[in-house]
């Protein structure tokens, strides 16, 4: 994937889309950790989920003033491009998309950012390598990646406090549901653009055969009224 990580944030356009993009999912998964932070019974963990939250807060306010700073710096500018934002195939955010509070034991949360934060420290790691060219974007990746990797590691160590006998599978669930996560993101997409495919045969392919037909048996009908034959309005027993 390192080409379309390169393709993508090579474009101005699809850089800024990609830096709010990661604002939101950042800021909102800052307050999911906060709700777990209040939903959960362990005053260590409740600590913990404070500080993530804490930090994924400030990497939402990182990223949004980075894009509103390069936002403000193109408006400065002329370009030919007439749209702000332009393709990009690859989903933006942190990870946390699929997170779930309410519900979810202490185990399998910590099993889930686990996954998630590990997964974060390694795109963080190429995205801070294609921006060379920008030394202040690089300059959040920085400060973000060290973060990312306290919570990928106190994650599983308190996995391992809570769950010791079971949390390597615990981490191995949490894994294969992000994959499974993947794959129904994945199979969404290509049922759509099948779909879309599928319509437009049958709208341009099936349909104007028809169309012809239903126009030549109007031009074959008679114009004008057609004269019904009087009913019987002798009044007949309901029975």
């Amino acid at each position: 994937m390192r080409p379309v990580h390169r393709w993508v944030w090579a474009d101005p356009d699809r850089r800024l889309r990609k830096l709010l993009t990661f604002a939101d999912v950042e800021t909102e998964g800052g307050r999911d950790i906060l709700r777990a932070a209040e939903l959960t019974p362990d005053p260590l963990l409740r600590r913990l989920y404070l500080e993530h939250a804490i930090d994924e807060l400030h990497h939402g306010d990182l990223f949004r003033q980075r894009g509103a700073a390069l936002l403000r710096a193109r408006r400065t500018r002329r370009t030919r491009r007439t749209r702000l934002f332009n393709g990009n195939p690859l989903p933006g955010g942190h990870g946390l998309d699929d997170l779930r509070i309410d519900g979810e034991p202490d185990h399998r949360l910590l099993a889930f950012l686990h996954i998630a934060e590990k997964s974060a420290a390694g795109r963080f790691t190429i995205y801070r390598e294609l921006v060379d060219d920008d030394p202040d974007t690089r300059a959040i990746f920085e400060i973000i990646l060290r973060d990312e990797v306290f919570h990928m590691n106190y994650t599983y160590t308190q996995l391992t406090r809570v769950s010791p006998e079971r949390y390597r599978r615990h981490v191995w669930h949490a894994r294969a549901k992000r994959l499974w996560n993947r794959y129904l993101r994945v199979a969404a997409a290509i049922a759509g653009v099948l779909g879309a495919a599928v319509l437009s045969v049958i709208y341009f392919v099936l349909l104007p055969p028809f169309a012809w037909l239903a126009k030549r048996a109007q031009q074959r009908e008679p114009p004008g009224w057609t004269a019904v034959p009087p009913r019987d309005e002798s009044p007949r027993s309901q029975y």
